[in-house]
């Protein structure tokens, strides 16, 4: 998706708070005011229900798609989404009809981001299947997309039904766009074909420009072998910055171990974040460390030496 700010390499978001810390929503709502106020182009939000550290309480968010609603209420500019959605946690149908409603609230500013899920504990915990995730991703991506694009479906699989299942009101013309978050070869497979846009994890690439070639790479071949042109998959990666003194955020398992973020004054984070365009990179999701107003307010200057 292109960048609100013409001048902008590339578009830039935010992720609002997930494992960090326990974010209330009066908080969140002043985040995302002024992630909007000083020219971040999105704002992304965690769709994961518990963690357990080793270590420590427990951590979640709050709900993914309840709060996706309240920021497109309160936010007039910037795209919003799930960073990214797990299937797994709602009846496909249901799920696209509430990505059509948060779209219709947001005056169609929603990015459907979507996955397979990783994390056992939450699964276990809130009663969802946990084994053949790819196979019931595949099911319920044919129902969602159907739904969001077509506006209606008629589906019986083997984890998954949708008989003769429509969404009135509709959705716009065509859906939102609709973005996977994977690494995994068959995942690739079953959403290339269809997706606007892919996104990769800080640490899948170790959070370093030259880390992602293995990685596009294999975007590129998906593409091909589904008969696309990779120029019409737009490429977004997480990037780990801490505009100030990083205090450490949490991993808590997510795929890929600790690494190092992107830190310095705001020109040459800018600089850093410049050099993601330069390999093909159309939209970034930061994740700040910590993340609190101050870092996203910090990042306007980020963002003003982008444009520049």
């Amino acid at each position: 998706m292109p960048s609100s700010n013409s001048r902008r390499p590339l578009a830039v978001g935010v992720q609002l708070p997930e494992v960090e810390r326990e974010v209330r929503w009066p908080e969140l709502r002043q985040m995302a005011h002024l992630a909007e106020a000083v020219g971040f182009d999105s704002v992304w939000v965690g769709d994961h229900l518990l963690y357990r550290p080793e270590s420590g309480p427990p951590t979640g968010p709050w709900e993914a798609w309840s709060l996706l609603a309240a920021i497109a209420a309160v936010t007039d500019r910037v795209q919003i989404g799930p960073l990214v959605a797990a299937t797994s946690f709602h009846s496909p149908a249901m799920l696209a009809k509430k990505a059509a409603t948060v779209d219709e609230i947001s005056g169609g500013r929603l990015i459907v981001g979507l996955g397979a899920g990783w994390n056992r504990i939450e699964y276990d915990a809130f009663g969802f299947a946990y084994d053949r995730r790819a196979s019931r991703f595949e099911e319920a991506f044919t129902i969602i997309r159907s739904l969001l694009r077509e506006g209606r479906v008629d589906f019986a699989g083997e984890f998954y039904d949708a008989t003769d299942c429509e969404l009135v009101p509709p959705p716009r013309p065509g859906g939102p766009p609709l973005m996977v978050g994977s690494m995994g070869e068959r995942m690739l497979q079953i959403t290339m074909p269809h997706v606007d846009m892919w996104n990769g994890w800080f640490q899948w690439y170790g959070n370093r420009v030259d880390g992602l070639s293995s990685l596009l790479s294999k975007v590129d071949a998906a593409c091909e072998q589904a008969g696309r042109d990779p120029a019409e998959v737009v490429r977004t990666v997480a990037v780990l910055v801490a505009p100030l003194e990083p205090e450490g955020r949490p991993t808590h398992g997510e795929q890929g171990g600790r690494v190092d973020p992107v830190t310095g004054p705001p020109g040459q984070i800018a600089e850093t974040l410049a050099g993601f365009a330069g390999v093909g990179i159309g939209h970034l999701q930061l994740v700040l460390d910590p993340i609190t107003v101050e870092t996203i307010e910090l990042c306007g200057e980020v963002l003003t030496a982008l444009d520049a």
